[in-house]
Parts: structure tokens; sequence; C-alpha cells
């Protein structure tokens, strides 16, 4: 009777089956995204009374936007998105504000959180907004800010200290009243 040849593998050796190799590959992927999402998560938000951390984009409109060439200005930086419909409740709010101190030593800054540029110059658009914004695709500045979600707005004194840091939409009585404190400081 004939049997049939066998490999014999050594002792201690087995071979990874392509459902294991697969698994472990996956794996692997998981940990380097989780590690990844902690690193590039948010930091912490500034606090009231300290310096916040300073930026400098090219607007949608082509100007420049730098936050450390503003020394003396009150500034008022807001993070919103296309998308976000609290952010669409205090566009006309923030429209007006800006309009009424822009020549008061008074700048204001959009930048777009997790947007499109097309998305958010139509946003814009929509609500008729004159002062500068930007789209930060990497999402660093909103890193930087410790921004959680949209909107937020926060008001820096013309020593580049938080004066106030908004979580939610602000109306126009609230950003007036912060923005009148930081001009007086």
């Amino acid at each position: 009777m004939e049997t049939p040849e066998t490999t014999e593998q050594e002792p201690g050796s087995r071979g990874l089956s392509p459902a294991w190799m697969a698994g472990g590959a996956i794996a692997l992927i998981v940990a380097v995204l989780l590690i990844y999402a902690v690193a590039a998560g948010p930091s912490e938000a500034p606090e009231v009374g300290y310096p916040v951390p300073d930026f400098e984009f090219t607007a949608l409109d082509g100007s420049t936007m730098n936050l450390g060439a503003q020394n003396g200005e009150v500034v008022v930086v807001n993070f919103f998105a296309s998308w976000c419909a609290p952010c669409r409740e205090e566009a006309a709010a923030l429209e007006q504000t800006w309009r009424e101190y822009q020549d008061q030593g008074v700048q204001f800054y959009g930048i777009a959180y997790k947007d499109a540029d097309s998305k958010a110059q139509a946003f814009l658009d929509e609500f008729d907004v004159t002062y500068p914004s930007t789209v930060d695709t990497s999402n660093r500045s909103a890193r930087d800010y410790g921004v959680t979600g949209v909107p937020e707005t926060f008001v820096v004194g013309r020593d580049g200290l938080l004066v106030r840091h908004f979580l939610g939409p602000v109306t126009r009585d609230q950003l007036s009243l912060e923005i009148e404190r930081a001009l007086n400081q």
C-alpha cells in the first residue's frame, strides 16, 4: 500500500494563515490611526487673560489674515462651517457687528472648519460676509485654539490676550459687550 508523501514541518514552526495576517495588518492600521487621532486632536482652548495662538492665512478674497500683525487692535476670530446650522443663525449678527466696529480698531477673521473652499465661499456670499475669511484645510488653527465644534468665537484684546471665548452661536449684543470691554482696556 502506498501512502501519499507528506511534507513535514519543523517542530514549533506553524505558518500563519492569510486570515491571521490580514487581521494583524488591520489591527496595526487601527492602532496607527488611533495614535494619530489622539496626537492630532484639539489642544486645550486658550484661557481668558492668556495669549492666543498666532496664525497667518491668505483669505478667500486674497487679503492676508495675520493675527500677530494686529497688535493694538481688538480681534474677533470666528470658527464656522457652511454645514453648521448654528453658524447660519449667527452669521448676520457677526457681519452687523463687524460693520459697526471695523473703523474703531477692531478686526474680524473667519476660519472655516472642516469645509471646502467652494462651500465656505458660498456661505460667505449668502450672508454677505465682508470680513476676511479663509478655509484652514489642515484644521491646525482649530486644533491650536482647542475648537471642538462650530461655531466658536474668540475675542482677543489689543494686547493679544483672550478676552472671551464663546462656545456656540453668539448674539450681536453679547459680542458688542465684549468688544466694548476689550476696547476700553
